[in-house]
């Protein structure tokens, strides 16, 4: 059964910077077999107080394998960046 990432970005403070832990972030995403479903900046609030400026659901074998890549030594050497240079938020859940 699949687990899903899906993380919030409500704002970026730093452009660069950000563009940097995108770049950095993404060997860690294919070496735990991540499929990106959506990533998406253009969104639109329909209800709700739910106001992000873009959303990104990435797709995992699994849950566990989903956790693994979160909390995995790889990943975790670059979130600071992502901490550093925009306001986000993630959840991770799984496909059943």
């Amino acid at each position: 059964m699949p687990g899903y990432i899906i993380a919030t970005l409500n704002s970026i403070n730093d452009p660069d910077a950000f563009a940097a832990y995108q770049k950095s972030a993404s060997a860690s995403f294919t070496q735990y077999g991540a499929k990106f479903l959506l990533n998406s900046r253009n969104v639109e609030t329909l209800d709700g107080d739910w106001q992000p400026s873009g959303v990104v659901v990435v797709e995992f074998e699994s849950y566990e394998q989903a956790k693994k890549f979160y909390d995995s030594p790889e990943y975790q050497a670059v979130i600071k960046q992502r901490f550093d240079s925009a306001d986000s938020a993630v959840i991770i859940a799984d496909g059943d």
